[in-house]
């Protein structure tokens, strides 16, 4: 198992090495600046149509409404990556981590908006007449019959991917932080996450929508809150927190306390990696949940999607760094979601850990059925719709797999596939970027002259 975990470790520091960080920041670089900077000049904008998106009625052009889409979306990104994640990166690159997750935020809200406007123009009906799409229907509906090879090879990553970035990894981390903060066996964990797993997912995308538009907004406000508390307290620091985060963004970190230093590329590095663990801009995911929304409108659903990255990163992510660096435990030596009830017990003494144990059970569940929704597509679009079942029900069984057993190498392995998932999307992203170029300055042009 030893050199397994190493050969793995191996791996995914060559997926996750230089050549990737430039392929992610790239494209998102490349899009940002072939659309004008649009996504970032509109973010107002793509707040008032999140709003607006909760009333599109289209029944014959999806399944859910885009607003519904976007929760579903967004119950997959905020999940562990926004605790133990942002935690890990700073525990390794340092506060400067988090300016790099940022910077991956900025282009990838560009990079998501290209995936799931792609998404939306290449979707099509299944043999149940139900609306699909994602990265695979995109190159094959997009780049034609010689790149079918690139949307199988998408599919296949994003369908083992899913048993361990989306359930077994997720439900480990609601079994470890319960056991942890109030004792309960990881069994018990395991049974009650299954079942309502289950209660969920046997139930199809509609089932799965309908319960993120009500619980992923509620869990945001309000760990957003538990977050305000903490720098509530250290309201002192915010200014050192800020100056902290881009001074180390460009120079190494030194060894203090616990924290052993860090290297500028290794910001870069963790930044990027956990950023897009935590966001999923890049690896195409949102454009499998738009592509079942309300819409007939690509860019509509595009501009829609890509404020996912926004909320998940620049305000949740953000918020647990700070957190993370003004009550100072960022340098104390731990590491993932002991790191963030560290600074939630340096503000709460006594009660924080339970706060953040419930938090992060609530997001991972959230994950776990995001991504039941993007593994069942990716194995439909290989094999069709008689996975469906099955796959649910191995689904189920994978959260209660994952709730018992220790999983250093799922990590890993999730990690890895992340990357591996993101490689062919990203191609077909900067192929087909005259398509996204075309609609969005079609739509512009038509609300300009408002027929928008």
């Amino acid at each position: 198992m030893q050199q397994l975990t190493e050969w793995l470790q191996s791996l995914n520091g060559l997926v996750w090495g230089v050549p990737m960080i430039v392929l992610i920041l790239g494209t998102g670089f490349y899009l940002q600046l072939r659309l004008g900077f649009m996504p970032l000049r509109n973010i107002g904008y793509g707040f008032r149509m999140i709003w607006k998106s909760r009333s599109v009625d289209a029944k014959e052009h999806g399944d859910i409404s885009p607003y519904a889409a976007l929760m579903t979306a967004l119950s997959a990104t905020v999940g562990t990556g926004n605790i133990a994640g942002v935690a890990t990166a700073i525990a390794v690159g340092g506060p400067g981590a988090v300016f790099w997750m940022w910077m991956t935020a900025l282009v990838g809200m560009a990079t998501k908006y290209a995936e799931v406007v792609l998404a939306v123009k290449y979707r099509e009906k299944n043999a149940k007449g139900q609306w699909v799409g994602g990265p695979m229907y995109a190159i094959k509906n997009g780049l034609g019959a010689n790149w079918r090879w690139l949307a199988t090879a998408f599919a296949i990553f994003g369908g083992f991917a899913g048993f361990g970035i989306g359930a077994m990894v997720q439900a480990n981390g609601i079994s470890s932080a319960m056991h942890s903060a109030f004792g309960l066996q990881t069994w018990v964990s395991g049974l009650v996450i299954a079942v309502l797993t289950a209660a969920v997912v046997l139930g199809g995308i509609t089932r799965i929508g309908a319960v993120a538009e009500k619980l992923v907004p509620a869990m945001c406000v309000v760990y957003i809150l538990c977050v305000l508390w903490v720098l509530g307290t250290f309201y002192t620091e915010i200014p050192a927190a800020f100056a902290l985060i881009v001074r180390e963004a460009f120079s190494p970190t030194a060894a203090v306390g616990g924290f052993a230093g860090s290297t500028v590329l290794m910001a870069i590095r963790m930044g990027v990696a956990r950023g897009i663990f935590s966001n999923e801009a890049g690896l195409g995911t949102a454009g499998i949940a738009q592509a079942a929304g309300q819409s007939k409108d690509p860019v509509f659903s595009g501009i829609v999607g890509m404020m996912g990255t926004f909320i998940d990163t620049i305000i949740v992510c953000t918020m647990t760094g700070l957190a993370i660096v003004v009550s100072g435990v960022w340098s104390s030596g731990a590491s993932g979601a002991v790191l963030s009830t560290q600074s939630f017990e340096a503000a709460m003494p006594g009660f924080g850990k339970y706060l953040l144990a419930i938090s992060l059970a609530v997001f991972a569940f959230t994950t776990i059925l995001g991504w039941a929704y993007y593994g069942e597509k990716c194995w439909n679009y290989l094999v069709g719709p008689v996975c469906e079942k099955p796959f649910r029900l191995l689904w189920v069984a994978g959260v209660f797999t994952g709730a018992v057993v220790t999983l250093d190498v799922a990590w890993l392995v999730a990690d890895t596939l992340n990357a591996l998932m993101a490689i062919p999307n990203l191609i077909s992203l900067l192929l087909l970027s005259p398509v996204v170029i075309k609609l969005t300055k079609d739509y512009f042009a038509a609300k300009q002259a408002g027929q928008k």
